[in-house]
């Protein structure tokens, strides 16, 4: 649902552009989202009265991301907005701490319109909780926590470190210590390869068909979990334990070398992230 409005909030300001008209402001957009709200007409000529059946944060979080989106563009950080496509990256965001409740004792999550909901428990939520945010992925539910709490600065230990990635070896490090590749694919292959060939059997497009397609997302969410997971716990043992560490990298802004280094930079500064 927020999707739907960001689309359409999208489609008002091109078509303002178009008419010579100067840009609404978030303000300006939420006024319109209080029209669309109360039946009136919305760019694209459909009336979606069942917005107002919804959370009015959610749908308000998706207009401070189109003006954020068109800010980047205007400061040449990103492209120009795109729509969002149904199944792709869907999430929604409640921003009002005064509108959540956490029953960690119990494992339920309060959310407006959504009331008391049973959630599996990956960590304890430390602080005040500030805002949530649910997305889906691969059919499942997530619910990410943002929490306030003061934190002691960490204290780095050990010496300086060299750090070469590789692709025999993961990560060496310059006092010998090494990290094997995962090989997450290998492990999944044989599963992966037997499902593409079911799904190349199935008329395109048929509920067949989807659900083998399910079936591959699924598998690729795995290999992709099991990564991140790796990374995650490489990366966090090496924070704690060097000081100062020198990563050779190439010059390719999207290289592996120079993400994973970026990801050691936040959790020296900010402390470990675990998903």
């Amino acid at each position: 649902m927020p999707g739907f409005v960001f689309n359409e909030a999208l489609s008002l300001q091109m078509a303002r552009y178009d008419a010579g008209e100067k840009k609404l402001s978030y303000a300006g957009l939420c006024k319109e989202l209080t029209k669309w709200r109360n039946g009136e007409p919305m760019p694209s000529g459909r009336v979606a009265a069942w917005l107002a059946d919804a959370p009015v944060h959610p749908l308000q979080q998706a207009l401070k991301d189109l003006e954020r989106a068109y800010g980047n563009f205007f400061a040449k950080r990103a492209d120009f907005p795109r729509f969002k496509k149904k199944g792709q990256s869907d999430r929604f965001r409640y921003p009002d701490p005064k509108q959540i409740k956490l029953d960690q004792a119990n494992g339920r999550l309060f959310l407006p319109k959504l009331g008391w909901l049973r959630y599996r428990l990956s960590r304890d939520v430390l602080g005040e909780v500030r805002s949530v945010t649910v997305s889906q992925s691969c059919g499942k539910w997530h619910a990410s926590i943002l929490a306030e709490r003061e934190v002691e600065q960490p204290i780095p230990k050990g010496g300086a470190v060299g750090i070469d990635m590789g692709v025999a070896r993961f990560a060496t490090l310059s006092d010998g210590t090494f990290y094997a590749p995962l090989n997450s694919f290998k492990r999944h292959e044989t599963a992966l390869r037997k499902a593409q060939q079911a799904m190349s059997r199935k008329v395109k497009f048929s509920n067949n068909w989807k659900k083998a397609k399910a079936r591959i997302q699924k598998i690729h969410s795995r290999i992709g979990n099991a990564r991140r997971d790796y990374l995650h716990k490489v990366t966090t043992t090496i924070s704690k334990t060097t000081r100062w560490r020198a990563l050779r990298t190439c010059r390719c802004g999207t290289c592996p070398s120079r993400l994973r280094a970026r990801r050691m930079h936040r959790e020296e500064t900010f402390g470990p992230s675990l998903d």
